[in-house]
């Protein structure tokens, strides 16, 4: 069992730092709403800070799990940062889906400190989070990867070291860019099911069972159809990853047309009031148009 600090206890950090608690992990966690922290203790029974720093100081392991690029900047390297409480020998495990580049510029910083650093985002949403099913893509070190990867498994049902530092965060970009042709695709079968008249329940049940099958259909189509999307991964949030993959894109030449027209087609749904929406909000967007028609 493993001392370990979990910073950021949001959607999917909440309940990642509440699996490592159970698994037996003594954990400390830090929030910069403290209410949230205050809340996890009270369910979990770990121990909160007041600073990343205080937080981080004893740990063998430092999770972090935040919004963006400055956030995780702010969390690690900023005034009261986890840096400043960790020690030599030490690992810092990014869970953020962040750029490449901020995975190389910490993990260069940290190396300084004698501390070691893997980039590992995650994919399986809120769901997976809550069930202990995540899937891990990870960057750094062999090493240090087997390290950490025994303490991960209490939130994750796969974690595989991708490559080298940074080739988490592009694996990650991949992931991304691969769900946002899902998931038009999905909203785009579906409305035009809808307009045709058919029954959009039975035609799923029927081309969910061949090559049509994804994990967006077989998870989102009901919520789909109903026009439901207060839950889930928020829209926000994807435009964010998709930003990032875009960013990236452009830097090492790769096409990513559809990627560009779907982070369009979420500009239209932030417009329409859908920014903490679920990214299958895409069918809002085409009905919101049908209407308009």
């Amino acid at each position: 069992m493993a001392k370990v600090t979990f910073i950021g206890l949001g959607v999917m950090g909440y309940p990642m730092a509440g699996h490592l608690q159970n698994q037996g992990h003594q954990v400390t966690v830090y929030n910069r709403t403290s209410s949230k922290a205050e809340a996890w203790v009270k369910q979990f029974e770990g121990k909160q800070a007041s600073t990343p720093e205080q937080a981080a100081t004893g740990a063998e392991i430092v999770f972090v799990c935040v919004g963006n690029d400055d956030d995780l900047r702010q969390v690690v390297v900023g005034e009261q940062g986890a840096l400043a409480g960790m020690a030599t020998g030490t690992v810092l495990v990014d869970h953020t889906t962040a750029s490449a580049e901020v995975a190389r510029e910490l993990a260069e910083t940290l190396v300084n400190k004698n501390i070691d650093f893997i980039d590992a985002p995650v994919s399986g949403g809120q769901a997976g989070a809550e069930n202990g099913a995540l899937t891990v893509m990870a960057g750094g070190s062999e090493t240090v990867f087997n390290k950490v990867k025994p303490v991960m498994m209490a939130y994750a049902r796969c974690a595989e070291l991708i490559g080298d530092t940074g080739a988490g965060q592009l694996a990650k970009m991949v992931n991304q860019i691969c769900i946002a042709g899902v998931v038009q695709g999905l909203a785009e079968g579906l409305n035009f099911a809808k307009r045709a008249g058919l029954d959009g329940e039975k035609v799923v049940e029927v081309i969910s069972k061949g090559a049509a099958q994804s994990w967006q259909m077989e998870n989102r189509y009901q919520t789909m159809l109903k026009g439901e999307y207060d839950f889930g991964f928020a829209v926000d949030w994807m435009r964010k990853d998709l930003r990032i993959a875009l960013d990236e894109a452009r830097k090492n030449g790769s096409a990513l047309p559809l990627t560009a027209m779907v982070d369009q087609y979420y500009s239209d749904v932030q417009n329409i009031g859908g920014n903490r929406w679920d990214t299958s909000s895409l069918m809002a967007r085409l009905e919101h148009f049908n209407r308009a028609q």
